[in-house]
């Protein structure tokens, strides 16, 4: 797969020349076969307890160089820096297991305005033997151009607590190095500011895991797990996390100050 520190610097390099309405019908492959090392350094990192059976939210690390490489390639319209993960869908079929090779196939598709620009998904998939069992859909949002949204209501009451998490400092620079997602928003106050965060703030997906994390060993073997990421999580931060069941599954959500990420389990 391709280099990712390569591709950042890319997309650094490229970004103000990107310009286009329309996505490119580009897809990236590769097969990818679990390294049992790195697949335990994630589980650490994000919560799960190191198993045979790969978390849910893994294969979107193995698929993330792909993703990058599509985002950074010739035709893809907009900057890499500056686009807002707002939503992750991942559906599996049936567990997965790290001695699986998985074959991997990433694309872009439904660019569609939103009230604040345009958003667009992309969209990964793992095979084993020509099956495919896993979906990933991550949208993303790029600002401005957008209708604008209504004024927003009451603030929500935060739901009930069922835990509370300390997430420490290097939370972004310890999940960069088992995603390979070195935004520098992510990785050091200094670097955060140059984008116009107060301080580093954590990777949406560890967010995701560490939420699903707490669900391990409830987790039906077919499922899908949708969150939509609202406020950032600064570093470090006390959060709470919220889990309820739901007729079809769970519903959960990460809370401080104001709403991070808000998320179901269904069956």
């Amino acid at each position: 797969m391709a280099n990712l520190t390569w591709l950042y610097a890319k997309a650094a390099l490229t970004g103000f020349t990107r310009r286009g309405s329309s996505l490119p019908p580009d897809v990236r492959t590769a097969r990818v076969s679990v390294d049992r090392e790195h697949l335990a350094a994630y589980d650490r990192v994000c919560g799960f307890g190191v198993r045979e059976e790969l978390p849910v939210t893994y294969p979107h690390v193995l698929a993330f160089p792909l993703q990058i490489e599509l985002m950074t390639g010739r035709g893809f319209p907009f900057p890499l820096p500056g686009l807002v993960h707002v939503a992750n869908r991942i559906t599996q079929h049936r567990p997965l297991l790290a001695a699986e090779p998985l074959d991997l196939r990433v694309h872009v598709e439904n660019l569609r305005p939103h009230e604040r620009g345009r958003q667009f998904d992309v969209v990964s998939t793992a095979s084993v033997d020509g099956e495919q069992v896993w979906v990933d859909v991550s949208t993303y949002l790029r600002r401005g151009g957008g209708s604008g949204g209504t004024e927003p209501g009451d603030r929500p009451e935060p739901p009930r607590p069922t835990g509370v998490w300390e997430v420490g400092g290097d939370i972004g620079r310890r999940y960069a190095e088992v995603s390979g997602d070195r935004n520098p928003i992510h990785l050091h106050a200094l670097t955060a500011r140059a984008f116009g965060f107060r301080r580093a703030i954590a990777h949406g997906m560890w967010s995701k895991a560490r939420c699903v994390a707490a669900f391990e060993g409830r987790l039906p073997a077919a499922c899908t797990v949708d969150v939509r990421f609202k406020a950032p999580v600064l570093l470090p931060a006390e959060v709470d996390f919220s889990a309820s069941p739901t007729g079809a599954g769970w519903r959960f959500a990460l809370w401080s100050e104001r709403p991070h990420l808000e998320g179901t389990i269904t069956g």
